[in-house]
């Protein structure tokens, strides 16, 4: 059973889109001062950062916060 989210500005952007987005305006360097996650600061890539963001609920709420403040907003 699919609910509509109407009041959640991420329904329909997937991990995936946030993370490339981000990079492609702050780039792996800003990302990883200005969150403080280790994922973008030490030989990061893509599918690693996705790999970390989808286990680990802290920082993927860290990065989607970070996302609706600078990209939506």
């Amino acid at each position: 059973m699919r609910q509509e989210q109407p009041n959640n500005p991420l329904h329909g952007i997937k991990l995936a889109t946030i993370v490339e987005e981000l990079y492609l305006e702050f780039g792996w360097e800003e990302l990883g001062d200005t969150l403080n996650i280790n994922a973008f600061k030490n030989n990061p890539t893509y599918k690693s950062s996705l790999k970390f963001l989808r286990t680990t609920p802290w920082a993927r709420e860290k990065v989607e916060s970070f996302y609706i403040k600078t990209m939506i907003d």
